[in-house]
């Protein structure tokens, strides 16, 4: 029996739909809509292969953005890249913008030629101006849906690209205009909640709300679709897949250490499945834990103190100092670097740099995977830290 390629989220992609392309929204509600959800529990692929098309059959047209794509660039730039690409699709608006830049005659490939490169922040033809003209040439709503858009606060070009959307999100929707709505999502809400929790941001006030994870329907197609001799009993991997934090891959990744055991008997499915499970979570968290017995000692004390703070982490308050060198006394007594404030901007560096922590542009700090504290705890490695 094969499975099909993926399960399908069809009615929930049509509510949303339904409420983010809704006509009369209440006073305030365009200011965004911002989902939060952990990683790797199926968002992404949601937004690609549910929303965007349900999104797309209501007439509207649809950027995605991925800022965890590509970690390397700026998310300022990824941002402006993507808004450029569609630009570019559409020819007839290359003169319109050039006229915006100042330029009466457009020659193809001349020395009086338009480029792209004009249209961004700080560019000849800001967001705003260039998106306004995309809905004048299309005349239908706009999305823009931003993956992991935490990111786009922990630079200042980001950040202003963030500004440059409220921007264009205001002058699109007014009367003069069609509709421009942005859709942000984000793997850990206390930092997608940044981006809309105080006055001085571009997003403020915006809805933010928790992305269903999936449910029992999901629980139902894989069991009834699994590629395995025997049948499972949905309770059972229903508990095993909240077990593994309601990600998909987990049971992916079981069912297909199980498909070339040729010897597997029917009755011993379950248990076999079950077992599975249970080796690809602690394969998972063995990998994490590998990493963090790889640090330095005064790296594991400062991520420690961190964890363990969770959203009331200050790095370089008096006391924050001293519980780091409270712990690096205990778990490295012979440590010759001392916790002060250079050695601990070193070490934050350092485990930014692994991926461990993220960093807003503004110094506030917190756990790149919210499930690392969990994981932490669970092995006792916080209980040091104060």
């Amino acid at each position: 029996m094969g499975t099909p390629s993926r399960f399908r989220r069809t009615r929930l992609a049509e509510r949303f739909a339904d409420q983010i392309l809704a006509d009369g929204m209440e006073p305030g509600s365009g200011s965004g809509l911002f989902l939060a959800a952990p990683r790797r529990t199926g968002k992404s692929t949601f937004m690609r292969e549910d929303l965007r098309p349900q999104l797309e059959a209501r007439g509207a047209l649809v950027l995605y953005v991925d800022l965890w794509a590509d970690r390397k660039s700026d998310p300022g730039d990824v941002i402006i890249t993507a808004v450029r690409a569609e630009l570019a699709k559409h020819k007839g608006l290359i003169a319109q913008l050039a006229r915006a830049a100042g330029m009466e005659k457009v020659s193809i490939g001349g020395q009086a030629s338009f480029s792209l490169d004009r249209v961004g922040l700080g560019s000849t033809v800001s967001l705003s101006a260039a998106l306004a003209a995309l809905s004048d040439e299309i005349k239908r709503p706009m999305v823009l849906i931003i993956d992991e858009a935490q990111h786009a606060i922990t630079t200042e070009r980001g950040d202003d690209a963030l500004f440059a959307l409220k921007a264009a999100r205001d002058e699109v929707n007014s009367s003069s205009h069609h509709r421009l709505c942005i859709v942000a999502i984000g793997s850990n809400r206390d930092k997608l909640a940044m981006l809309r929790n105080s006055k001085d941001q571009a997003f403020f006030g915006a809805p933010l709300v928790a992305f269903p994870t999936l449910g029992d329907d999901y629980i139902a197609w894989f069991c009834e679709n699994i590629s395995l001799p025997g049948k499972l009993d949905r309770e059972s991997v229903g508990a095993l897949f909240r077990r593994a934090g309601s990600r998909p891959e987990i049971l992916g990744a079981a069912m297909q250490a199980l498909r070339f055991d040729f010897a597997l008997e029917a009755h011993d499915v379950p248990a076999r499945f079950a077992a599975a499970v249970e080796a690809q979570i602690r394969a998972d968290d063995d990998q994490t834990l590998r990493v963090f017995h790889a640090l330095t000692p005064l790296q594991s004390a400062v991520l420690r103190v961190l964890a363990a703070k969770r959203g009331e982490y200050a790095p370089f308050e008096a006391a924050t100092i001293a519980a780091y060198r409270r712990v690096l006394k205990k778990i490295a007594p012979d440590e010759m670097v001392t916790a002060d404030v250079t050695n601990v901007q070193q070490a934050l560096a350092a485990l930014q740099e692994k991926s461990l922590i993220w960093k807003e542009r503004r110094g506030v700090y917190a756990l790149e995977e919210s499930a690392l504290a969990d994981l932490l705890a669970s092995k006792g490695l916080l209980d040091l830290a104060p």
